[in-house]
């Protein structure tokens, strides 16, 4: 499949305040922003997490103007391939019409990650290494 710059990706998990804001700006930045990126959420929460924000600063990608936005403000847009990045939000993908391709890649949520700040931004950057192979095989795979 090749995507036109007109196109979108929709990246879709179930709060679209970690997994999907670090993969939006990740695809966006890998692919040279060549078509659109986006992400939503079945169920938004209120911000984005910091420790997501801290974790993409790393890699030098800012995100800290990025906002939790619901999947259905998307549904007018020129979506062609939707990602789910977590198992909650799959309902959320299969609902969605189905001339869009839809993938799926079941990512842990760093969000649920215990113990001390540091433990937890450890398992936030293993989630934004985990996305970042994930994007650059998609890619690979795009025309």
């Amino acid at each position: 499949m090749t995507i036109q710059p007109q196109d979108m990706v929709l990246i879709v998990c179930d709060g679209n305040s970690a997994r999907s804001q670090m993969a939006e700006a990740m695809l966006a930045a890998m692919s040279k922003r060549r078509f659109q990126v986006r992400s939503a959420g079945a169920h938004p929460r209120d911000r984005v997490h910091p420790l997501a924000i801290a974790a993409m600063d790393e890699v030098g990608i800012n995100i800290r103007n990025h906002y939790p936005k619901p999947v259905h403000i998307f549904k007018h847009d020129p979506v062609k391939v939707a990602i789910c990045v977590c198992d909650e939000a799959s309902a959320a993908c299969a609902a969605m019409p189905a001339h869009i391709e839809k993938l799926h890649w079941p990512i842990p949520d760093p969000a649920k990650a215990t113990g001390n700040e540091e433990e937890q931004l450890r398992v936030f950057r293993e989630v934004r290494e985990l996305l970042h192979e994930k994007i650059r095989e998609w890619l690979s795979q795009q025309q």
